[in-house]
């Protein structure tokens, strides 16, 4: 019997010869990440008597969920990681600025085919877009990696969604995404490994398909995974950190669940208040009444998606009563956005263009709403409150359509401007 890409990455960080679904195993990972959440992190360490962190080399630490401090809270939380850090000799350090940990951790050459990636974020499977086993998990969880350098997983049972064909001309990954999640659930795969396939995964670029792992924590998955090829192999050619060596799964491989998407077939979506697999066709939601547009996010916060945004701001103007804040994902996507002339697009319409990293996704600043506004966002999160005000709604669509009902004052697709 073959073995899925889990069974198998997971058997060799044990050092195993095989593992099977179900199977707890003790896996050694190749990167440990964390956020500012690393303060609280290290309080658990201290706890558990451990002054010193085992492979500093391990851990790839980033200061992005409440960057810039909003709070003097905040401030204490990166001053404690900052001072951490030092005293650790942590070298893969990301201060303030240089954009979200998922987005970064790719572009910095830390996330690689073949390796196993464990953070103590939710997104972490966004890894998955480079062939990694991204999983997140909990902060005591990082604290005993910290402290001994492994930790215990259960190997997961694994989904295989196999994609054809080409998405039409105005349809997106993040559609695609949608589409599977409001079909399948939630809980559709509930700690389970999300395997993409087929030809239509291999048409995309790696912006595009990084959407797909990091969405599918929103249906549950402990990590999702995109074969490496040849375009994973180009991106990574002078950003790789080491040597590493893909693992595929065997054409044998046996699957819990198996999807077959055509992509021909998917239509614009909008993912409605307050749970991501409450989705519908753009066209069923027109026409509905938005106070906020939000660019950005680890889910849609990349080059290809602040063009695709400009591209529908160049020449127009924001709706009167409708705000937009746009983020970019990275420092480096700034600067390729500012080279562009994407950031003097985005300020001409009237939108707020802010400094790097997560912002408003997760309520914390630069984009509370107020009671009873509505959102459209291009990030991967609606549940009520997620962006501070529990009285408020957030829609998720594509940055195409986050720009263009921000020019509308309501949900639109940009051919219907």
């Amino acid at each position: 019997m073959g073995k899925t890409f889990a069974e198998k990455i997971l058997a060799q960080k044990a050092g195993l010869a095989e593992a099977v679904a179900g199977q707890i195993v003790e896996a050694t990972p190749d990167v440990a990440l964390s956020h500012d959440n690393t303060a609280a992190i290290y309080g658990i360490l201290k706890k558990l008597g451990v002054e010193k962190t085992v492979n500093p080399d391990m851990h790839a630490i980033f200061l992005d969920h409440a960057a810039p401090a909003p709070t003097t809270a905040h401030a204490e939380n990166h001053r404690i990681t900052r001072e951490f850090v030092r005293a650790q000799g942590i070298q893969n350090f990301f201060d303030v600025g240089r954009g979200i940990c998922h987005q970064v951790l790719v572009e910095a050459g830390l996330a690689l085919p073949g390796e196993l990636v464990l953070g103590s974020d939710s997104h972490t499977p966004h890894a998955g877009v480079m062939g990694a086993f991204g999983a997140g998990i909990g902060r005591s969880e990082m604290a005993v990696i910290w402290a001994t350098g492994k930790l215990w997983l259960r190997v997961p049972e694994s989904m295989k969604i196999t994609v054809t064909g080409r998405l039409p001309a105005g349809v997106t990954a993040k559609d695609l995404a949608l589409r599977v999640i409001g079909e399948q659930g939630a809980d559709g795969a509930l700690y389970m490994s999300v395997e993409w396939h087929g030809d239509g995964i291999a048409a995309l670029s790696v912006a595009e398909r990084s959407v797909l792992p990091n969405m599918m924590a929103e249906m549950g998955a402990k990590n999702s995974y995109i074969p490496p090829d040849d375009t994973t192999f180009a991106y990574l050619e002078g950003r790789a950190r080491r040597p590493y060596t893909p693992v595929y799964p065997d054409a044998d491989a046996e699957y819990a669940v198996e999807l077959t998407y055509d992509a021909a077939e998917i239509e614009p979506m909008v993912a409605l208040p307050h749970t991501v697999d409450n989705v519908a066709p753009l066209s069923a939601v027109a026409g509905t009444h938005v106070d906020q547009a939000f660019l950005g996010t680890c889910t849609n916060g990349r080059i290809e998606d602040l063009a695709a945004a400009a591209a529908v701001l160049e020449g127009r103007k924001l709706a009167p009563g409708t705000r937009m804040i746009v983020i970019p994902a990275s420092a480096e996507v700034y600067k390729q956005a500012l080279d562009a002339g994407y950031i003097r697009t985005f300020v001409e319409a009237g939108a707020a263009v802010q400094s790097p990293g997560c912002g408003p996704c997760m309520g914390n600043h630069m984009g509370a709403p107020a009671v009873g506004e509505v959102t459209i966002s291009s990030a991967n999160r609606n549940f009520r409150g997620r962006m501070g005000t529990a009285e408020s709604e957030i829609y998720l669509a594509s940055p195409a359509v986050v720009a263009a009902s921000a020019v509308a004052g309501a949900i639109i697709h940009p051919k219907d401007l």
